[in-house]
């Protein structure tokens, strides 16, 4: 089997690039011949057909990515199989993907948001996003490495530490923790909530407006905002610094982080909908809160990165959920026990690592891909 994996690559600190560079290391490893390349690389990639000429392109991206992922193997008769996320919707390329005889999607609600906008159900199947469990793992609460991050963050020994990570934090449900720690405030050990987000212009605003609420909350002191460009090797070791890890999502795919997290052995906050349904126990590895809202919308606005004109829009048949909000009093009863407990801290973090282990370690992935390649296009 020859496979070239497009996605960003070399791989930036993003999501896509880590699930893309991933899949192509744990295909190394299990002796598949696969080569990687940028996907927006258009002379790249007709390099890599030419001379590589391999026998599927598995594409990283969402479906606003079918020039890049299908159009283009397809113009050089190169069987494309697209490994797609989802944003809420799908508004256009219908008629493309249904002609693929393969979908590969993150998670079980992926699929059902591309079912739902028209994509043939029995042509997907659900590939979940690998975690590297060697670099991802548990640290002593000693180590220096551990405890340089907990000190140049400015959190004590004592301190609890609640982790948040995201392009942004509050698409990440920061703002719903933020007023879950307000109610529960006076009733848990001392803490301090970190959000690390990305050094993004539209997340300068975003993140003025989320210390805005932490201020008007009473507990702007305890908030750590974290926006210095970091390298995915860090990663590990800012995750394995936190106690708590909490993303109740808005929109969530998959949820990269709260794996990584888990392999970490750190117990997770998460909602309970999307695709942390696939990757999280309510009760065994997280507290799952339950939807309070669902943010909908009938029309959208889109342009050249969607595959049309500019301000073009697209009207929906039946209103699409594109954001849901957690239910406030759920995080912060998860957070008071879990902040309260140790032991339960513990326990539930081991039981992470297992579970990330045992159905998301890269290799287990990449075998995946293997045999989904084998059943359902023949190419061994």
């Amino acid at each position: 089997m020859k496979v070239l994996v497009l996605y960003d690559y070399p791989p930036s600190p993003g999501g896509l690039a880590t699930q893309g560079d991933l899949l192509y290391k744990g295909l190394l490893e299990l002796g598949v011949d696969a080569r990687a390349a940028h996907f927006g690389s258009a002379q790249e990639k007709e390099w890599y057909y030419r001379w590589f000429q391999p026998d599927v392109v598995v594409g990283v991206g969402y479906w606003g990515h079918t020039p890049q992922l299908i159009l283009h193997p397809q113009k050089f008769s190169i069987q494309p199989v697209p490994w797609l996320v989802a944003d809420g919707y799908i508004a256009n390329y219908q008629e493309v993907l249904n002609e693929l005889p393969l979908i590969l999607v993150t998670s079980h609600w992926v699929k059902e948001m591309y079912v739902r906008d028209g994509i043939s159900g029995d042509k997907i199947e659900v590939l979940p996003v690998g975690c590297d469990t060697n670099s991802f793992k548990p640290y002593d609460k000693n180590n220096p490495k551990i405890l340089a991050v907990r000190e140049f963050l400015g959190i004590s020994p004592d301190q609890l530490m609640i982790l948040t990570v995201g392009g942004d934090a509050a698409s990440k449900g920061a703002q719903e923790v933020m007023q879950a720690l307000a109610i529960i405030k006076t009733e848990v050990p001392d803490w301090k909530y970190v959000c690390k987000v990305w050094p993004q212009q539209r997340t300068t605003f975003q993140n003025s407006l989320d210390l805005q609420m932490a201020s008007d909350l009473g507990i702007k002191k305890n908030i750590t905002y974290e926006t210095n460009t970091i390298s995915r090797n860090f990663m590990p070791y800012f995750l394995a610094a936190c106690d708590i890890y909490a993303a109740p999502s808005r929109l969530e795919g998959f949820g990269m982080p709260q794996i990584e997290a888990g392999a970490c052995e750190k117990p997770v906050i998460g909602i309970k909908a999307m695709g942390m349904l696939d990757t999280l126990v309510d009760g065994e590895t997280a507290f799952l809160a339950n939807v309070a809202q669902k943010i909908v919308v009938n029309e959208v606005t889109l342009g050249h990165e969607s595959g049309f004109e500019n301000n073009y829009k697209v009207k929906f048949k039946e209103p699409r959920t594109v954001d849901y909000r957690a239910n406030v009093q759920d995080i912060a009863t998860g957070l008071s026990t879990l902040m309260n407990d140790a032991e339960l801290r513990q326990k539930m973090g081991k039981a992470g690592r297992k579970r990330v282990v045992e159905n998301f370690d890269y290799k287990i992935v990449a075998q995946r891909f293997i045999d989904i390649m084998h059943d359902k296009l023949g190419i061994k």
